[in-house]
């Protein structure tokens, strides 16, 4: 009687897509290598698509004067009125005038020359911590004895945007540069919030820089409080080439993994970003091992227009690996594409602080094959779309950065109905939250440089997931001290990471130790072996040149009983730009 290899294969992959994580490597695991291809995109992502934080000089302090208790001449104030052009929109700058400590309130107070100053100082703080620093309040001549204090308001306008005649030329012009990057037009008010949004577009390429200077109009016509943003704009060269060499991948499909990322910058001149990147895995037989292999493509765009961003994504991996049958030898292969289109805007932003609400539509689809025969009952095709609130907080030299999103499947986009929902065990209209905080702060003791990160992401599922949807943990992206040959997989599940560094000294390495913890839960984690992982690593990262490099070694902690894991692990990441 003659085997057929997709019914078996299927029979044990659809029936129990947890227990396959507990197999030797040769067993298939589909689903662990989405998860794996997953977080090597997303650590690409993070890698090729350069964040920014750009916060000019912090306001001054405010005053703490107080108003003197006993003034003379002086002249009792009940009120304090706010006029000129523009005022209606500043009234906030005379709302609170009452101090830093808020007792001290110029009302119902007898103020002279001194007195009125220290209230004058408040008034333009304020306008200055909103970012409004061209912006003056004055107080002219006037009669107090009326009871009433008058502010008058002098709008600081951007008369024009300019680049300097030094600057790099772009393909579309300098007026299409800076239309896409600064949030403002020649008119508005000039506010340092736009200025710093400008700074972090014109600079998210790493192949360029940008400086904004603000100088006072030279214009004929130029009214008082009227600046020009003059931008110095330097992009030495529009191309970047990235090669990567790691350890990240599997024994069943090839442990060493090469890629290599052409990057452009700014290739339209609108502070647009675009990148190809690929991966291959290396072994004995370089690119062409008919008993095992990996590879994946991921191409990117993306566009910033002032608080806005728009991104599209599109990537594809497959892998193949011979299977031992009972009569013969198989080859399993799996295939997935995945595109996203995202679009972003910048909700808030002062000083200390910036929030961003982001919108993504996405469709992801999976196929696996035997000998070339597609497994039909392991065909996945997802589509729906994912809303994101991520703010980012800065206190002091620490960086503090949270992100809430819903996923929901929708059915559209070409999604088909999943095996797995007859069962309740999956759908492709999934709903989920997941959560993601990050901290990085540097500190020193004594004259030495430290630097905790930590980070800490969590998932909680509305529906039943199928696997490509669920939390994972076990490997160098996630729990730490684990070879990733296995993982433990639920619905739900969180994780945390901490690392302390050390800067050895002028080196330009860092020495780093990292505990990590990761958890799953959900009806799917029920045959599972345990449901938490603990691990270990001591490591050594840096930049040399152009080469940056990682190098670490690992161990559990603590594993369920029967969990199949190296005692200790070794990984390196290697990354030369050129």
């Amino acid at each position: 009687m003659k085997t057929n290899p997709c019914a078996m294969l299927a029979g044990v992959l659809l029936g129990g897509p947890l227990l396959a994580q507990a197999q030797v490597s040769s067993t298939p695991q589909p689903f662990v290598e989405q998860q794996r291809q997953q977080e090597r995109e997303r650590a690409l992502r993070e890698q090729n698509e350069r964040t920014v934080d750009q916060r000019l000089q912090a306001a001054p302090p405010a005053p703490t004067q107080r108003i003197p208790e006993s003034e003379a001449p002086c002249f009792r104030i009940d009120r304090v009125l706010l006029v000129g052009e523009q005022a209606e929109a500043f009234q906030w700058a005379v709302a609170d005038l009452s101090g830093p400590e808020g007792n001290d309130s110029p009302l119902g107070r007898c103020l002279g020359t001194p007195g009125v100053n220290v209230v004058l100082a408040r008034a333009q703080q304020a306008a200055i911590a909103r970012g409004f620093v061209t912006t003056r309040v004055l107080a002219a001549p006037q009669d107090l004895s009326t009871g009433t204090l008058t502010l008058s308001l002098v709008p600081g306008r951007i008369a024009a945007i300019r680049t300097t005649p030094d600057s790099s030329s772009t393909l579309l012009g300098s007026g299409a540069l800076l239309g896409s990057a600064i949030p403002a037009r020649p008119g508005d008010l000039l506010n340092l919030r736009d200025i710093e949004q400008g700074l972090e577009n014109l600079k998210r390429a790493p192949t360029a820089e940008a400086d904004i200077q603000i100088e006072p109009s030279t214009a004929p016509d130029a009214k008082p409080g009227d600046s020009d943003l003059v931008v110095k704009y330097v992009q030495a060269k529009k191309w970047r080439l990235t090669l990567s060499l790691d350890d990240s991948g599997t024994e069943a499909t090839g442990r060493y993994q090469a890629g290599a990322t052409l990057s452009l910058d700014n290739p339209f001149g609108l502070n647009d970003l675009f990148y190809v990147s690929a991966n291959h895995n290396l072994n004995g037989h370089v690119f062409s091992d008919p008993a095992k292999g990996t590879e994946g493509q991921t191409v990117h765009y993306s566009l910033p227009y002032g608080y806005w961003m728009l991104g599209l994504t599109a990537s594809n991996s497959q892998y193949h690996q011979r299977v031992a049958g009972l009569n013969q030898d198989y080859v399993y292969a799996g295939k997935t594409n995945n595109a996203e289109v995202k679009l972003s805007r910048l909700l808030y932003r002062d000083q200390s602080r910036k929030t961003t609400l982001a919108l993504k539509g996405f469709r992801r689809e999976s196929r696996n094959f035997v000998d070339d025969t597609e497994v039909e009952v392991q065909h996945r095709v997802v589509g729906g779309w994912e809303l994101g609130l991520n703010h980012k907080e800065f206190i002091g030299d620490a960086t503090l950065e949270g992100t809430l999103a819903y996923k929901h499947g929708t059915g559209g986009f070409g999604s088909i109905a999943a095996p797995e929902e007859t069962f309740g065990e999956g759908t492709s209209r999934m709903r989920l939250y997941t959560a993601e905080l990050s901290l990085n702060a540097p500190f020193k003791l004594g004259e030495q440089k430290l630097r905790y990160s930590g980070l800490v992401r969590a998932q909680w599922n509305r529906t039943p997931l199928m696997s490509q949807d669920r939390f994972a943990i076990g490997g160098r992206y996630t729990v730490r001290g684990f070879d990733g040959e296995t993982s433990l997989m639920g619905e739900r599940g969180w994780l945390i990471r901490n690392d302390i560094g050390w800067a050895m000294g002028q080196s330009g390495a860092e020495l780093y130790v990292g505990a990590d913890y990761g958890h799953v839960g959900g009806r799917s984690t029920a045959d599972l072996p345990g449901r938490s992982l603990a691990g270990a690593v001591i490591g050594v990262r840096g930049q040399w040149s152009k080469l940056s490099y990682d190098f670490f070694m690992g161990a559990p902690i603590r594993k369920p009983e029967g969990y199949r894991t190296a005692k200790t692990t070794f990984g390196f990441n290697l990354n030369a730009s050129f």
